[in-house]
C-alpha cells in the first residue's frame, strides 16, 4: 500500500490488517505501521514493491489540495499523475490487481448526478492530474480496480483535513456562528465503509471501474446542518449561508458545482455496503471522532 499516511489509507490498514501481511508506505510516516517511501521515485517504488512481492499493489496516496494543486502543477502531475504510470508498469510486470483511488471531483458538475457511464470533462488540475491517472490504467493495466470517492470524511481529529473536520475546529475555536457554502453539491464517502466496499469487491474479483459513496444525495450546507443536529448544537451554533465567493481569497481552485455520484454498478452487481451519509455522519461522529467532549457533543 503506498500514501496510505492520511484518512482513508489509515481505513485501509484497519481493514485489510485483519488478516493479511502489510507492507505501507508515506512520504512522512506519522504511524509505527509505515515505512517512508516517495512513490514518485520510481526505482525506490521498483525496488520496495519487488522486495516485498504482493498479491496486490494499492495505489493511494496524492496531492488533494486543489489550492496546492493549483499553484504547484509540476508537482501535481507527478504525484498524481506520472507515479500512476510506475505502479501500472510494476503490477503489469509482477501480474498483479492494481487498486487506484479517483474521485468525484473529475467531473464538470453540470449534470445532476454521475454514473460510471459519464464521461469526465475535468477543471482544474487536480482533477486533470487524477483523470489523466484513470486513463492510463484503463488503457494500459492488464487487471485493475479503480474506485472512485466523494465527500472524504473519516481519519478523526487527527487525520481529517476535509469539511467536517474544519467545521468542528471552528466550534472548538468557539466560533458560534459558521459560513457555510450554500452553492456546492455532492455525496460523502466514509472512509469505513469505503475500504470495507472494497474489500468486498476484492473477495469477490471484481475489477474495472466503480463510483462508490454513500447514498443520499447532498450540499455542504445540508451536510453541516446534520452535524451540527448531531452534535446537539441546534440552539448554540448559527448556520449562515453563503456563496462560494465569500470564499474566494482561500478556496481559490475552481471546484465543480455539483459533484454528486450514484454507486450504479455496486448496485446493479449486489456490492453495494455503503451506508446513507447521515447514518455514516452519525457513526463517524459518535464512535470514530474524538475527544468530541470538547464541543459539547450531547
Amino acid at each position: 500500500m503506498s500514501g496510505v499516511g492520511g484518512m482513508l489509507g489509515e481505513a485501509f490498514y484497519n481493514e485489510f490488517n485483519i488478516d493479511n501481511l502489510l507492507k505501507c508506505t508515506d512520504l512522512n510516516p506519522s504511524e509505527e505501521w509505515l515505512q517512508k517511501l516517495d512513490f514518485r521515485d520510481a526505482d525506490s517504488y521498483s525496488q520496495q514493491v519487488n522486495l516485498f512481492k504482493p498479491d496486490w499493489l494499492f495505489h493511494i496516496g496524492a496531492h488533494t489540495d486543489l489550492e496546492y494543486c493549483e499553484t504547484n502543477p509540476v508537482d501535481t502531475y507527478n504525484t498524481n499523475t506520472e507515479s500512476v504510470k510506475t505502479a501500472v508498469e510494476l503490477s503489469n510486470q509482477l501480474s498483479i490487481p492494481l487498486l487506484y483511488i479517483s474521485t468525484a471531483g473529475i467531473f464538470s458538475g453540470k449534470n445532476d448526478s454521475y454514473d460510471e457511464r459519464d464521461t469526465p470533462n475535468p477543471i482544474g488540475h487536480y482533477a486533470k492530474s487524477k483523470y489523466l491517472g484513470e486513463q492510463f490504467i484503463i488503457q494500459n493495466s492488464s487487471d485493475y480496480l479503480i474506485c472512485r470517492a466523494g465527500w472524504m470524511m473519516g481519519g478523526g481529529l487527527t487525520k481529517d483535513k476535509k469539511f467536517i473536520s474544519k467545521i468542528i475546529k471552528q466550534i472548538i475555536s468557539g466560533k458560534k456562528k459558521l459560513n457555510i457554502v450554500s452553492d456546492k453539491d455532492g455525496t460523502p464517502t466514509y472512509t469505513i465503509d469505503f475500504a470495507k466496499n472494497v474489500r468486498l469487491l476484492i473477495d469477490n474479483n471484481k475489477r474495472g471501474l466503480y463510483n462508490m459513496v454513500c447514498s443520499g444525495m447532498t450540499s455542504r450546507l445540508e451536510v453541516a446542518s446534520e452535524l451540527i443536529s448531531i452534535l446537539g448544537l441546534t440552539n448554540d451554533i448559527e448556520i449562515n449561508p453563503v456563496k462560494s465567493t465569500f470564499f474566494s481569497e482561500t478556496y481559490f481552485a475552481e471546484r465543480p458545482a455539483n459533484e454528486r455520484l450514484t454507486s450504479r454498478r455496486l448496485n446493479d452487481e449486489g456490492m453495494n455496503i455503503m451506508r446513507d451519509w447521515k447514518s455514516a455522519l452519525r457513526d463517524y461522529m459518535t464512535n470514530r471522532y474524538l475527544p468530541l467532549n470538547q464541543i459539547g457533543y450531547k
